[in-house]
């Protein structure tokens, strides 16, 4: 039996990367995590004092870069230029500069070719904001993930404070509202939930139970295709 080509997107906060990471390994899948890509050509680009308003620069820089994602028993790992910066692009400031990357037609048009390259011939769970809209149309299985502000900004406090950045949750309230404007709001890919995705609101469901719930869906669909084939 062929494996799937499973998208999930959502806003921010919605659990996306610890969701697809938990499906792919109860599936035995490979996780690719989109959003790693932007964070990889933003912490660059912030290393290298590249402004962020200037659009040419930083499409070239993407251009410029290889980004590498590994998955195995030491974990996710992201390689920028064969420099290992999983821990740098988890911060803040990157989270920032890799959304208002994320904008930008050249630096798109590079990172969703590598997109589609890396998701292959099937057996991987992607995730992202534009992933079954844009960058895997034709994925087996499209989910669309979302929770409450209120909570998603909870959760974005709460892996701040893991990483010992102390902030006060009506400022990470904020950033997730103004996130949420300029991921939908944006003229390139915008964050919207594709016709035939499934909806799942984990307001108040864990990582493991929506992660689990997905497997479900996607055994469904492994089997409907089966009594296809």
């Amino acid at each position: 039996m062929s494996k799937l080509i499973i998208a999930i997107d959502g806003p921010v906060g919605s659990g996306k990367s610890t969701v697809a990471r938990r499906v792919a390994d109860l599936l035995g899948y490979v996780y690719l995590d989109s959003g790693a890509m932007y964070r990889g050509v933003a912490w660059k680009a912030l290393r290298d004092h590249v402004p962020l308003d200037s659009e040419g620069s930083v499409a070239a820089l993407a251009g410029a870069t290889r980004i590498d994602l590994l998955s195995g028993d030491g974990g996710f790992r992201v390689l920028v230029d064969g420099v290992d910066v999983t821990k740098q692009i988890r911060s803040a400031a990157v989270a920032q500069a890799a959304s208002k990357l994320a904008v930008i037609a050249g630096v798109r048009t590079v990172l969703v070719a590598e997109q589609r390259r890396a998701a292959g011939s099937g057996g991987v769970v992607m995730e992202g904001r534009d992933i079954g809209t844009v960058v895997l149309p034709d994925a087996d299985l499209k989910i669309f993930l979302d929770a409450s502000v209120e909570v998603r900004a909870e959760r974005r406090r709460l892996e701040h404070a893991q990483k010992g950045e102390v902030l006060e949750f009506s400022e990470v309230l904020e950033e997730v509202r103004q996130r949420d404007r300029r991921d939908r709001e944006r003229a390139v890919s915008p964050l919207v939930r594709a016709e035939d995705a499934v909806l799942v609101d984990n307001t108040a469901m864990s990582a493991e139970e929506t992660a689990r719930l997905i497997v479900l869906l996607a055994h469904e669909r492994e089997g409907a295709e089966a009594r296809q084939a």
